[in-house]
């Protein structure tokens, strides 16, 4: 048996992989929350041999984590985070940090609109992160010429000044920054990955997010109703393109979670079957066709070639009412996701029509450049 510190407790990295989760995919054991809690407060402290912390890490990849593991590295991480809540109760959009290299990024877009039409929302990311090293949200608002190297307390007074904000992980999480070097070696993603998407900067009580297949949904919702550091009212997640938080056009599946069950069934149009109010927190999901919201083409249409660049070119030229095309109608719905996300309309249709109307009447441009100004 490893030895124990008096600073961390009895479960080093080297005993975790010997006696628990290093054993293989099919006969490894999953951590215990105090275990998990134990092994990250180690890595962020920078105390594993990196060998040792790499063979970990893809430990944990092979056998896949719970909810109550990936609850306790979250409550670790956010023990460090800078918080800074504005006024106003925004959305919250923690797309993979990672980014995406085939399509554009709508999200910022979709943001602007949904504030215009008096959604706040807010979205994070890093720069470059690991393992993709791709375009993310800092990179579409850089080229948009909007201040993304922010102080928490910045971002904050930004989503309450113009309805959107930006935080930046160096600036509000910088434990996870700091592992930036160790994760870019692993080359390949780790549960740092998933929680960072996690950190809510802002306090919010609804989180937007998206998914590859159904069952992660479900793993995350069960994470944040885990975590002890998190008190969410509200998560709405969808099958996204490249994984980040833009609807993938065409059948897709969306998942909710909600704290408390609404009174009343809500809308079949954007909800399927919801359970009664004393059922408590609820589980639903359900498909839509994209096509019924305006969106009638295919993921391939919504590629472009410099996705930072040609997102922000777009984003100015939906905004100003100079396209309504393709990119406008995927906008639109990404928006009214937003909208909707925060209970604002009742139906995902009404959250389309909101933000149809924040173009259309100049919103939303107006938005953008108050975020431009700041």
């Amino acid at each position: 048996m490893a030895n124990a510190t008096l600073e961390f407790g009895e479960w080093p990295l080297e005993r975790l992989m010997t006696e628990v989760c290093g054993s293989g995919p099919k006969s490894a054991e999953d951590l215990t929350r105090e275990q998990a809690t134990e092994a990250f407060e180690r890595i962020l402290a920078d105390e594993p041999d990196p060998t040792t912390l790499g063979a970990f890490w893809l430990a944990n990849r092979w056998k896949k984590n719970t909810p109550e593991e990936l609850a306790a590295f979250t409550d670790v991480m956010c023990e460090r985070v800078d918080y800074a809540e504005p006024d106003a109760d925004p959305v919250d959009c923690g797309a993979n940090y990672d980014g995406k290299g085939d399509t554009a990024i709508l999200g910022a877009a979709a943001g602007i609109v949904a504030a215009a039409a008096g959604t706040p929302v807010v979205a994070h990311s890093g720069d470059r992160v690991p393992t993709q090293k791709q375009d993310a949200y800092k990179h579409v608002l850089d080229e948009l010429g909007v201040a993304t190297e922010l102080t928490p307390r910045d971002s904050a007074a930004m989503v309450d000044e113009t309805g959107f904000g930006f935080y930046y992980e160096p600036a509000f999480n910088p434990a996870i920054d700091d592992l930036h070097d160790r994760r870019e070696r692993m080359g390949v993603r780790t549960f740092v990955n998933t929680i960072e998407t996690l950190a809510n900067p802002a306090d919010a009580d609804v989180h937007l997010g998206s998914f590859y297949h159904l069952a992660f949904a479900k793993k995350i919702c069960d994470t944040f109703a885990t975590s002890r550091f998190h008190d969410l009212d509200r998560v709405i997640m969808f099958q996204g393109m490249e994984g980040y938080d833009d609807i993938r056009p065409g059948y897709t599946k969306v998942a909710e979670w909600n704290a408390a069950a609404a009174d009343e069934d809500l809308d079949a149009d954007a909800t399927g079957d919801a359970d009664d109010a004393d059922a408590g927190p609820t589980f639903t999901d359900y498909e839509i066709e994209t096509a019924e919201y305006g969106m009638d083409f295919e993921t391939d249409d919504l590629a472009v070639d410099e996705v930072a660049a040609d997102s922000a070119a777009l984003t100015e030229a939906v905004l100003e009412g100079d396209r309504t095309d393709r990119f406008a109608d995927a906008i639109a719905l990404n928006a009214a996701f937003r909208i909707y996300a925060r209970d604002d309309v009742e139906t995902l249709a009404d959250g389309l029509t909101a933000a149809r109307a924040a173009i259309d009447d100049g919103s939303a441009a107006a938005v953008l450049e108050e975020l431009q100004a700041f």
